[in-house]
């Protein structure tokens, strides 16, 4: 059984950091293209970052370029985001999903995802 498990969430002032866990069991990150989203409420979930291990890819949001950086530990099988300068509008719940090797450009469709985690919140004070 493949699960994804989100952790790192919280509550942050406007300008702060926080870093993101994506911890998955069943599958092997390094095998997978790994993506994070974020959905506000009202709002549609949108793709954030994708991290590709298997030829060093990674993709942003043009929302988040230079302030979040995703990246991977393959011996502990987890993806992080580091976000850094955070503003009210990151204000999300966040979720990691996973799909085997998908080398297409549109990482952002999360229709192309076969696995999802449950998600994390993060609040954003400003």
């Amino acid at each position: 059984e493949v699960q994804l498990v989100e952790s790192g969430g919280g509550l942050v002032q406007a300008g702060g950091s926080l870093r993101l866990s994506c911890a998955a069991s069943g599958i092997t990150v390094g095998d997978y293209t790994i993506g994070w989203f974020r959905q506000a409420p009202g709002k549609e979930r949108e793709g954030v970052s994708c991290i590709r291990d298997t030829d060093g890819t990674r993709f942003y949001a043009d929302s988040v370029k230079g302030r979040f950086t995703i990246s991977s530990d393959n011996a502990k099988n987890t993806v992080y985001l580091e976000m850094n300068s955070l503003k009210a509008e990151d204000t999300a719940v966040y979720y990691c999903a996973a799909v085997f090797r998908y080398y297409g450009s549109s990482w952002y469709e999360k229709l192309i995802y076969s696995y999802w985690g449950q998600g994390t919140q993060v609040t954003v004070s400003s």
